[in-house]
């Protein structure tokens, strides 16, 4: 979002050490998480390779280490973000106070999701004793990392010196601002049902490579996917609309947001009418 600008076009070019430190210096401890989370996922990854048991038809490491994935690509593209807020806010007091609650929240989450992997038993839709104590409080705490792309979305809009052109800073803010409602709904709606299956077997062995999702049924993950990712999706059409129609033509990306909205909608209801999204795909 921001460029380096070389004084000259024989310079040596930047040194990648120096470009990552730039990076992580517009939010360092989300940075260093995102880091950690990678890192994490080499050892993740042997577990699954020597751990021969499963659940629910796949591998038992499978949901710590998409996790990790996740949440590192969540965090990362936060840090990409953070350049573009007011001068001076990630060293107000009352954002560290909130940043630090999500760092906490996301390695809770973690914590809890490997920990179950490690014993063989579920972290989602946990009915056991143990389980029905600790799920409820995930979920608040999924709720609070999930709520920091908002608090990003608000300051972005409020800053007018992000240098960014009107249609790129407008699909950030809305990718930003629309990740935290429509994430609520999805994963809230799988919450209350106990699962995210509907119809259709309660299995990913039969689901689509990697990702997972039933192709015999509903699957309110899909849904969940593109409701979490609009920080993506959004910005990139940002991207897109300000070479085609103009830097400051705001239109087309407040209608692809729409679109998206309608799009992660059509997915939610064709899951919850129990039918699957992709079937053909393996």
């Amino acid at each position: 979002m921001s460029a380096i600008v070389f004084s000259n076009p024989t310079s040596r070019p930047a040194d990648p050490r120096a470009l990552l430190a730039a990076f992580r210096a517009a939010e360092p401890r989300l940075f260093d998480l995102g880091v950690v989370l990678l890192l994490a996922m080499l050892p993740t990854g042997f577990a699954g390779l020597v751990d021969p048991r499963t659940l629910l038809g796949v591998d038992i490491w499978d949901k710590p280490l998409k996790f990790e994935f996740a949440l590192a690509v969540y965090l990362l593209t936060l840090v990409l973000f953070a350049r573009l807020l007011p001068a001076g806010t990630t060293r107000t007091r009352w954002y560290r106070l909130y940043s630090s609650a999500a760092i906490v929240a996301i390695v809770l989450e973690m914590a809890w999701i490997a920990g179950a992997s490690a014993v063989g038993a579920a972290s989602h839709f946990n009915t056991s004793p143990l389980g029905q104590v600790i799920y409820p409080l995930m979920g608040a705490l999924a709720a609070l990392l999930t709520s920091l792309s908002a608090v990003y979305a608000w300051q972005i809009a409020r800053n007018p010196a992000t240098g960014l052109s009107p249609a790129v800073k407008e699909s950030i803010v809305l990718g930003l601002a629309l990740v935290l409602p429509l994430t609520l709904v999805s994963a809230g709606t799988m919450s209350a049902m106990g699962g995210h299956w509907v119809g259709g077997a309660s299995s990913d062995a039969a689901g689509l490579t990697v990702i997972g999702w039933a192709r015999d049924g509903g699957d309110l993950r899909v849904a969940h996917f593109f409701a979490t990712h609009a920080m993506h999706f959004i910005p990139a059409f940002g991207l897109v609309s300000a070479g085609l129609f103009g830097r400051e033509n705001r239109r087309p990306v407040k209608v692809f947001a729409a679109l998206f909205v309608a799009f992660v909608t059509y997915t939610f209801v064709e899951a919850l009418s129990g039918r699957p999204f992709l079937p053909f795909l393996g």
